[in-house]
């Protein structure tokens, strides 16, 4: 779970492991895999940052005997490669795949 700020002031606490895309329009809109949308104050590098450290989080707990033993090893952070070129698995430009 992440806490993040909707547009009011509120505070929102939202499952990560739901969230589809984030848009920046120019504020930055959560879509879940629910339908459900928000509309946050944070950035979306922000919400991204905090998804990870969440993530990273849970994987010491487990890694420090909290739990089981994750489905998928604990990696470390990177910055994911810039996207170049084109072909499958590209985004057009109303933000398909193709």
């Amino acid at each position: 779970m992440i806490q993040l700020t909707r547009i009011n002031h509120a505070p929102l606490i939202l499952n990560s492991d739901l969230i589809e895309h984030v848009e920046v329009t120019p504020d930055t809109v959560i879509s879940l895999t629910t339908g459900q949308k928000f509309i946050v104050l944070e950035s979306s590098e922000e919400v991204v940052k905090r998804v990870i450290e969440f993530r990273h989080a849970v994987c010491r707990q487990l890694q420090n005997g909290a739990g089981a033993a994750p489905a998928l090893p604990c990696a470390p952070a990177t910055p994911l490669p810039a996207r170049r070129g084109s072909g499958a698995g590209q985004e057009d430009q109303s933000g398909q795949l193709s």
